[in-house]
């Protein structure tokens, strides 16, 4: 029987030969993951009242990240109470690490086929790597926690196809956005979204988990990627391997609920003007905006490739008067080969502020927060009111490489008007 991919991975957690949209199950969990923030402190004293125990200890894995460095007394507390935690649960912890989004793939936690539950919005990530993984809350974490098990309702995909390729200067970030702004963050109708087509076939697994990540803006339950020769190839790199998992795919004929197709190669770089990912456009409609803040960080903008990208308009240049650019490298791996080949340099020298790995700013967490009245273009997913300081502030989204030209340029600036002869996404 033709099945979507989401149909499939769910109906083997689910213990069915098939499953279809709109039935109810209960699917077992491989993998649960939870952060600082809404992990221990939040999922221990239901644990307690309820008088159990972790399902399985080996299929936990904890992160901190939201309130690292533990830059305030609130942000110590809860790092200590996590650490101590992960002690006494035996559970898998990776402290300090990095975003928890870009942490659990690159450390191995992630193949094809896996029915995962996260504790965060932006758990959809794992659809990168052919995993239906989404966000869930506190309470019902403890609930995945207690029993190794979660109900849901099967979804109905959504199929984005991208056609052809991006031109130089156009990333997966500016795929969200525009999809943000054509279908609107309630486009995903909390069902499963499914990117597809050679424009996604040709993109790194870093540019894919920025898709499954912003899934979440989108409104989607999980944002899928179908698993291929990148997957395996990432795979590899991590001690794992695609296993007996290369089958699953979405078959021709599956229904589907929904099918956009787009054109990849007549994309432009995008930008979102506050206080919403859907108020999306081409950076060329954009106003010629003074900015006081530059951020290159969180999970859809701080990975190895986009510090690259950024670094590569950044390189010989430099800041415009009055602007404050900083960086926090999504992962301590990613900063550290970063470091190697030299793209942390460039970032120092046009005199850019290292921030530690972590969600920090992007969450409103720490002591680096948007001051009154703040102008800011930001690599994040999220640019709602007051998330990343104070009311007043005002937040533009766009990609790293947007981010880095706009910090040059002093206004928000298109990236291509940066790009050197040869340089490409």
């Amino acid at each position: 029987m033709a099945a979507t991919l989401a149909e499939k991975i769910i109906s083997r957690a689910a213990g069915r030969a098939w499953v279809r949209p709109g039935e109810i199950v209960t699917a077992r969990v491989d993998l649960a993951m939870i952060h600082d923030s809404g992990g221990p402190r939040r999922v221990e004293p239901i644990l307690q009242e309820l008088g159990v125990g972790l399902f399985d200890a080996g299929k936990v894995v904890l992160i901190s990240d939201h309130f690292v460095p533990g830059d305030t007394d609130e942000g110590a507390h809860i790092l200590e109470l996590t650490r101590r935690w992960a002690k006494e649960r035996k559970v898998t912890f990776h402290d300090g690490e990095g975003i928890c989004h870009v942490v659990l793939p690159e450390r191995g936690h992630l193949r094809p086929g896996m029915f995962v539950v996260g504790g965060d919005s932006h758990s959809p990530t794992g659809g990168a790597f052919g995993c239906y993984m989404f966000g869930v809350g506190a309470t019902e974490m403890a609930g995945v926690l207690a029993t190794g098990e979660i109900w849901l309702k099967v979804p109905g995909t959504i199929l984005i196809e991208w056609q052809n390729r991006l031109a130089p200067g156009v990333t997966a970030k500016d795929m969200m956005l525009a999809l943000c702004g054509r279908l609107g963050m309630d486009g995903g109708r909390y069902q499963a979204v499914e990117y597809a087509g050679e424009a996604i076939r040709a993109l790194s697994m870093q540019a894919r988990m920025t898709l499954s990540n912003m899934a979440a803006e989108l409104g989607a339950q999980a944002g899928l990627v179908a698993p291929d020769a990148t997957t395996d190839a990432w795979l590899r790199g991590t001690g794992s391997t695609l296993g007996d998992w290369g089958g699953l795919h979405t078959d021709a004929d599956a229904e589907l609920l929904e099918h956009h197709v787009f054109d990849a190669a007549e994309l432009a770089p995008q930008v979102a003007a506050p206080h919403s990912p859907a108020n999306a456009g081409p950076v060329s409609d954009a106003p010629a905006r003074r900015i006081d803040v530059a951020y290159i960080g969180a999970c859809t903008g701080a990975k190895y490739e986009d510090l690259k990208g950024a670094a590569d308009i950044l390189r010989g240049r430099t800041l415009a008067a009055g602007v404050d650019l900083m960086v926090a490298p999504a992962s301590r791996r990613d900063q550290e080969r970063a470091e190697a080949d030299g793209i942390m340099k460039i970032f120092e020298e046009c005199g850019a502020r290292i921030l530690p790995n972590a969600c920090g700013i992007c969450a409103g967490y720490g002591t680096e927060r948007l001051g009154e009245d703040v102008v800011c273009i930001s690599s994040t997913a999220r640019n709602f009111k007051g998330r990343m300081g104070a009311a007043s502030s005002q937040v533009w989204l766009g990609s790293p490489l947007t981010v880095a030209a706009s910090a040059i340029a002093g206004w928000i600036a298109d990236p291509r008007d940066f790009l050197r002869a040869g340089d490409g996404e």
